[in-house]
């Protein structure tokens, strides 16, 4: 829409302004593809600050988005990515400032492919097939390793002479297959099934040499994934270099960086486990030798003991003990007899005193009726009674005159 303004009746900056956030709200959500160049996330803000460049036409908008917006694609989204971002333009009239307002960020190219992984890594975590708890440990010395690499190539080379060096008995079952393209992760399946049916395989190690992301696709495939954490056999995923992180290695019960990594830490190495068993023969020999030392000082410490040395003084200290306490006993049992008996005798003596026969002694005679009563008084006999009289030898009967 027009507007009829002049030299003589312009419009103020404000009105100006006013007009275009107008016509900016009129235009609506719209998709805009661009890059990331600076890229704000606070702590604890609620909101997303970024800059979306057009590198051909170099040119630069304001984005704003919601955390949890941004948050979606945080993983694989950061400055320099490039993205489509759904947002609706608006107009910020008192500083004549034109910012979009994002409400979906997605991906593009490499960073969509991203996306699609890191959304199926957290399905699998999920599901817990990334569990520490899962891992199995590895045998100490396998017998024989299932190897899974490409046909004569540099991962295959690296695993087999770096473990043949470090243990040159070790045995390798190997699958060759196509470790990219759309044949990989069939082949791959099936060469992990077979070795993990292979009765003496002891461990399988997936591996493959570094790659682009689009090459290693196959090893964050969501079949080999659930494949190898079906596997009853220890897995080891040694795919592309140190920076490069397939699913497979979250699924495998070991992570090694590189393929030579693998066969590191899948095979001891035989010098080394030679000077480890070197050393520790040493290590228990002076154990037992510093055991048997301690041993023989403390038994020489105990032999020199006044008892061990004399033996035969204890008895004699003690036998002292024993006859002073037997003449101790013999004293104190001979006080006890003749303090007994002292006491008996004048007990005795004053029994004696008080016994009716030492009264009859002395010239006295008791009177007794015929049914053995005692004549106490007179009036208890009647003239012509028969009584017996005891005295002090003997007794003889009486009779009552009066």
């Amino acid at each position: 829409m027009g507007l009829n303004t002049s030299a003589d009746t312009p419009l103020p900056v404000g009105e100006v302004s006013r007009l275009i956030g107008g016509w900016i709200d009129r235009l609506g959500a719209v998709w805009v593809e661009g890059q990331i160049t600076q890229l704000s996330r606070r702590p604890g803000a609620g909101v997303v600050f970024m800059t979306l460049r057009d590198p051909s036409h170099d040119i630069s908008v304001s984005v704003t988005c919601y955390r949890q917006v941004f948050d979606a694609v945080a993983d694989v989204v950061s400055e320099g990515a490039r993205v489509v971002v759904h947002a609706k333009p608006e107009w910020y009239a008192p500083r004549g400032q034109l910012s979009l307002r994002a409400a979906e960020i997605r991906p593009v190219g490499v960073g969509e492919l991203l996306a699609r992984l890191e959304q199926l890594k957290k399905t699998l975590a999920g599901e817990g097939l990334f569990a520490a708890d899962r891992k199995r440990p590895l045998p100490f010395l396998p017998q024989l390793i299932g190897l899974v690499c490409g046909r004569a190539s540099a991962a295959e080379r690296d695993v087999l002479e770096n473990a043949r060096h470090r243990w040159p008995a070790v045995r390798f079952e190997v699958r060759n297959v196509a470790v990219q393209g759309v044949h990989a992760v069939p082949q791959v399946v099936q060469a992990v099934k077979e070795l993990d049916e292979h009765a003496e395989v002891d461990v399988i190690v997936v591996a493959r040499g570094g790659g682009s992301v689009e090459d290693l696709l196959p090893f964050s495939d969501e079949q080999l994934v659930r494949t190898v954490a079906a596997c009853r056999t220890p897995v080891v995923s040694a795919i592309g270099h140190e920076p490069d992180n397939p699913l497979l290695d979250h699924v495998a019960d070991l992570r090694a960086s590189t393929p030579t990594d693998a066969a590191k830490k899948v095979v001891p190495d035989v010098g080394e486990e030679l000077e480890r068993v070197a050393f520790l023969r040493e290590r228990a020999r002076r154990s037992v030798a510093a055991f048997l030392e301690r041993e023989e000082r403390g038994l020489a410490h105990a032999l020199a003991r006044p008892c061990m040395e004399q033996p035969h003084r204890m008895v004699e200290e003690r036998e002292e003990q024993v006859t002073a306490y037997v003449d101790r006993a013999r004293r104190t049992l001979g006080h006890l007899l003749d303090r007994a008996e002292s006491e008996l005798t004048h007990t005795h003596a004053r029994v004696v005193a008080l016994s009716p026969k030492a009264t009859l002694q002395r010239g006295y005679a008791v009177l007794q009726k015929q049914d053995g009563a005692v004549v106490r008084a007179a009036d208890e006999v009647t003239g012509g009674e028969e009584l017996r009289a005891r005295v002090a030898e003997g007794e003889f009967p009486v009779r009552v005159d009066i």
